[in-house]
């Protein structure tokens, strides 16, 4: 059965889309269940890791659903990655195979990407005669340049795991993915959690500011705050007690 499966590795989440068989391409339903699985991390984990069932990561949507309102259809499919997208805690995708259309969209919406051996990054929406939507033309000239996504865009380029690398699409690659999103999440896991959500809302505040002074003073109070916590205490107490038993 198509499904999103959730798994919880202390405070790290896994989401799957699980459809090998329709190469995890995003129905209407899918979406939903993306959207839902997402909100369900939030509450409960500090990292977010999306993946998909080999042999691909997510091979675009089906519109065949669309239904007779196709701004709304769209709209339906765009809810899981958006959802990514707009998520209070950091997250990684671990990119096993194909990332096509709807499903480049989804390791776009990531905050990170790790892309494996079999990982191809691919707009394709040229090429199916269908104009890039869900925010696709942001997302990618704003993660790689501009030059990089009108080649994905209007020459059909498709970009490997070591492309994908070279041109800032992906952080890394590995042999397997999964496994390296994990290692990469523990930190956040092992954080506070108020203070990993708090960091990630600065982050997106000052990446659209233009002023190193207005994100000195964005910073300032947040800085403050996590000052006055418990959790800094004990672990500035943690660290001196290293350093003395030296």
């Amino acid at each position: 059965m198509a499904e999103v499966l959730l798994e919880h590795n202390d405070s790290v989440a896994v989401i799957t889309i699980n459809d090998p068989d329709r190469r995890n391409a995003l129905t209407i339903d899918l979406s939903q269940q993306l959207h839902d699985k997402v909100k369900e991390a939030e509450q409960n984990a500090n990292a977010l890791i999306i993946t998909g069932a080999p042999p691909a990561f997510c091979a675009g949507a089906d519109l065949t659903q669309l239904g007779n309102s196709k701004d709304e259809g769209l709209r339906n499919i765009y809810r899981g990655f958006l959802a990514v997208a707009n998520a209070t805690i950091p997250t990684i995708a671990a990119v096993n195979g194909a990332a096509v259309g709807a499903g480049l969209n989804l390791a776009l919406a990531a905050d990170v990407r790790v892309a494996g051996p079999k990982a191809r990054f691919d707009a394709r929406f040229l090429q199916l005669g269908i104009h890039p939507g869900g925010g696709m033309t942001w997302m990618l000239q704003k993660i790689t340049n501009v030059q990089t996504a009108t080649a994905m865009t209007l020459f059909g380029q498709i970009l490997d795991a070591d492309q994908a690398v070279e041109k800032g699409l992906a952080y890394a690659k590995a042999e397997d993915p999964l496994a390296v999103a994990k290692e990469l999440a523990k930190a956040a896991a092992e954080a506070p959690g108020a203070l990993v959500r708090t960091i990630k809302a600065t982050m997106r505040a000052t990446d659209a500011m233009h002023d190193h002074a207005e994100a000195v003073e964005t910073e300032l109070r947040p800085q403050v705050a996590s000052i006055d916590t418990p959790e800094f205490a004990a672990r500035l107490a943690e660290m001196k007690a290293r350093i003395s038993g030296r």
